[in-house]
Order: C-alpha cells, then sequence, then structure tokens
C-alpha cells in the first residue's frame, strides 16, 4: 500500500497480472466519484485494509461540489463527515471544522474533501473519466466462469484496468433532467440557451441576470435559492413556473422545520411571491421554446390542451437530474422499471411512500445487482427518487466495503437516524423538479441560499 490508504500506480499491473491466473482477490476494489460518497467509500475500504483506486472524471476532490461552491448547505459540519474519514483525518492531524458551522460547497472542499483527497494519496487519480465497465472477456450475455472474471474499465483516454468489485459513486450531475414536461424535451429546447441550476447569480454570474428577466423553472430547494439571490438584483425581474397546483410544498415546514435555515429559506420565499418581488406561474407544463427579437418564449401546455407563454431574457432549469446507466450497460443489473435504482430499493425510496426523513436503513443487499461486486451508491443508488441524504450514502458505502470485506455481520447491521421534517418530496410528478441529486451525493434538500441569515442552524434530516 502507499501511505495509509490504498495502493500506488506501480502496484496496479502485478495485481492485474495475477487477476489473470484466478487472483481476483488481489485486484483492488474500484471507487468511480471523489465526492463525499466515494471519498467515504474509500476511507471504508482503507480501515477495513483493502486495496482500492478512486478514479475522478473532475481535476480535484468534489469536482461537481465545486460547481456549487457558492451556496450554502442546511445542515451543520457535524452532520456532513463520514465517521471512517472522520478518524482517518483525525490520525492525520486533522482538525475538524465548527460543529455547529452550515458550510457552503467551497467550504465543503477546503475543511473536509480535500484534506481527504490529499490524505488517500495516489490512490485517487483525478482526471479520469469511466467510459465503460465490463466483465475481462465477457459481454453480458456469457454466464459461464463470469463470476471469477474480473471487471475491466475502460477510460476515456483509452487506459483499460482491472477490478475486484466497482463502487460507481459517479452521481447524476452530468445528467440533468430536461425542461420539458412529461419527460419529453421541450419543442426548440436544444436550440435555446438555458442555464443549470444554482447558477451564482450573486457573485461571477451577477451580469447575466442584472436587469433582466428570468424564468426559473423547478420546484425544488435549487430553485428557491437561485430565486431568492435574483430577488437581491436591483431591476431584476423574476418569474417562477411549477408544475404543481401550488407552491405549498417548496415553501416547507418553516419554524417547524427540523433544519431552521431550509425552513427560512421557504418562509423568504413565500414572502416574495406574496409581496409580488417573484411572479408565481402554477400549472406550467414546459411545452416549446422559440428565440425571438424580444427574448425567449416559452409556451406552457397543460394535460388539458390549454397554453400560456412568457417571453423573458433568461432560462434557468431546476428540474433535477436522473442516473446514467450507461458506463455499465454491458454489466447485469435489475433496475427498477420506475425510479432506475435497483428493484430491491425502489420500495424502500419511492417518493410516493416516503420523505428523505423515512427512507429506512439500507445496504449492501439493497444495492446489490445480478452482477456480483457491482454497486451503485450515493445519489445514483436512488435513481430519480429524491428521497436521497448524504448520511445515506454514507451508511451505504459502509455496509459495502465491509461486505467486500467478508464481514456480513457488519454489512447487514445497517443502522440510520433520519427525523422526519415535513418538507421532503412525495409526489412523484414534482419529485423531479425538488431534488437537485449531485454527484456528490447530497440531496436538493440540503441547499440554503448564500444569504447572511443563513449561517447556522441544526438537525439532521439531510445531512
Amino acid at each position: 500500500m502507499s501511505g495509509c490508504c490504498g495502493p500506488n500506480t506501480a502496484e496496479l499491473e502485478p495485481a492485474a497480472s495475477a487477476a489473470s491466473d484466478g487472483g481476483l482477490e488481489q485486484l483492488p476494489v474500484v471507487v468511480i466519484g471523489a465526492g463525499p460518497v466515494g471519498l467515504a467509500a474509500a476511507a471504508h475500504l482503507a480501515e477495513r485494509g483493502l486495496d482500492f483506486l478512486v478514479l475522478e472524471a473532475g481535476n480535484q476532490a468534489g469536482a461537481s461540489v465545486a460547481q456549487w461552491g457558492h451556496v450554502r448547505v442546511f445542515s451543520p459540519w457535524k452532520y456532513n463527515i463520514d465517521a471512517a474519514a472522520r478518524r482517518l483525518l483525525e490520525a492525520g492531524g486533522w482538525s475538524a471544522p465548527d460543529p455547529d458551522w452550515l458550510p457552503t460547497g467551497a467550504e465543503l472542499i477546503d475543511g473536509y474533501l480535500a484534506p481527504l483527497g490529499k490524505l488517500l494519496g495516489p490512490a485517487v487519480r483525478f482526471g479520469v473519466k469511466v467510459t465503460a465497465i465490463s466483465r475481462l472477456g465477457y459481454d453480458r450475455v456469457r454466464t459461464n466462469g463470469r463470476d471469477q472474471a474480473p471487471f475491466l474499465i475502460r477510460t476515456g483516454s483509452g487506459e483499460e484496468l482491472r477490478a475486484r468489485a466497482i463502487i460507481d459513486a459517479s452521481g447524476t450531475y452530468t445528467s440533468p433532467n430536461v425542461l420539458g414536461a412529461s419527460g419529453l424535451p421541450a419543442y426548440g429546447e436544444s436550440e435555446v440557451s438555458i442555464d443549470d441550476a444554482l447558477p451564482d447569480v450573486l457573485g461571477a454570474d451577477r451580469d447575466r441576470y442584472a436587469g433582466k428577466h428570468t424564468l426559473v423553472v423547478g420546484a425544488g430547494h435549487s430553485a428557491a435559492t437561485t430565486l431568492l439571490a435574483l430577488a437581491q438584483l436591483e431591476g431584476a425581474q423574476i418569474t417562477w413556473a411549477i408544475r404543481a397546483g401550488s407552491a405549498g410544498r417548496t415553501y416547507g415546514g418553516g419554524a417547524a422545520d427540523a433544519l431552521p435555515a431550509r425552513g427560512a429559506l421557504g418562509t423568504r420565499l413565500r414572502a416574495h411571491v406574496e409581496s409580488g418581488r417573484i411572479t408565481l406561474l402554477n400549472g406550467f407544463f414546459t411545452h416549446r421554446l422559440t428565440p425571438t427579437g424580444r427574448g425567449v418564449e416559452v409556451v406552457s401546455r397543460d394535460p388539458s390542451g390549454a397554453e400560456q407563454a412568457i417571453t423573458v431574457d433568461q432560462v434557468i432549469s431546476a428540474t433535477g437530474y436522473r442516473p446514467d446507466h450507461s458506463i455499465a450497460s454491458e454489466l447485469r443489473l435489475d433496475l427498477d422499471p420506475i425510479l432506475g435504482s435497483t428493484r430491491a430499493l425502489a420500495p424502500l425510496i419511492d417518493p410516493n411512500e416516503h420523505s428523505c426523513g423515512t427512507v429506512p436503513a439500507h445496504g449492501v443487499d439493497e444495492l446489490s445487482h445480478p452482477e456480483p461486486g457491482y454497486y451503485a451508491v450515493g445519489v445514483k443508488s436512488y435513481g430519480r427518487a429524491p428521497t436521497f441524504l448524504m448520511a445515506t450514502g454514507y451508511e451505504q458505502v459502509r455496509s459495502v466495503a465491509a461486505a467486500l470485506a467478508g464481514d456480513w455481520e457488519a454489512a447487514r447491521d445497517v443502522q440510520l437516524d433520519l427525523p422526519e421534517t415535513g418538507v421532503c418530496s412525495s409526489g412523484l410528478a414534482e419529485a423531479q423538479e425538488q431534488r437537485v441529486g449531485l454527484a456528490t451525493g447530497i440531496s436538493g434538500g440540503l441547499l440554503a441560499a448564500p444569504l447572511p441569515l443563513v449561517t447556522v442552524g441544526g438537525g439532521n434530516c439531510c445531512g
């Protein structure tokens, strides 16, 4: 091992040669993604003494988190740090941040993810994009001897690596939902410039929105965060479009919310709508976008066929994300036909039945596929369900690491305490608008507007 936590590059080639002689156990576990859940997986593997390699497409730990580094999360530091990662960091002399502080995405990287990635050393490789996963010498159809064949991982640079198991924590950040209703792209969607969720409205992107008319589409906390930021821009005109008949779910529990910062977010948003600072369009089903001399015309067509139209300067899509399983198309996956999670996990996370606080503890058994040794974890494991929480992801990878180490008693002793907050999504049709589904494993319910009043808080729904 190199340093404390994993194989160095020189050790990978002998391991691959050994695997060709049947030494599957000599190969590393490959973790895809160096966000909070991926690095937590690495920490648990390190504690178990298992060789591993983390492959991250970005150029830093928490590369997707960096995309929303200006945004503050709802849960304080004490709920955002994985237990195994904390033990490794503290053994290396790291001092934890103020446990009650609500970090921004940038602070989450600087105070936790970057130090953890550095500690794990050469076992974490940046700038390596996984493009395909298979079994060495086996396509999806071939069965005999399959379980003993190592995983074959192909990267964007043409490199091929072998692994004994794969923990896919690549998230969903690079596969956003379409803007159009019914799960289909709106007509003209690809021909119009549409901004992603959570732009830095008060910082780097200020000039793009100041004095302009912006349409924000989506009913989740990413939309609320952006709307509150836009409301601070003098001269900005703001329209908010949602498919639901009311914004009650987005406003949330107010003072009753277990996370005060999130409750304040909904309260402030409601006040802006009621005062007229933000114009709310209910029952808006985006159907067509057309560039005009006056901006972009956005047309809604509801299920009855009735249309309404609005012309704006900018469009921000905060409609959430969905998993992309294409890299594993040659593996044998058993995906729920509705959510895209594993079939066993689907009833536990179904947003028609559960909010984020009522999802029961689950681990390796619920995450297993017919392809032994492949586990999608973190927000990707939830498919389209918006009920994922970072704490859930940490328990997932603890269980998977224990199973890979052969400690099935620990793997199946899954525990999770997530108090109900009453503001998590409970409707699948609207759920896709709520979630942010970041590749880091942080759900939409974590995000708070970067406002001076939102600096401290407590509780543990979504951390």
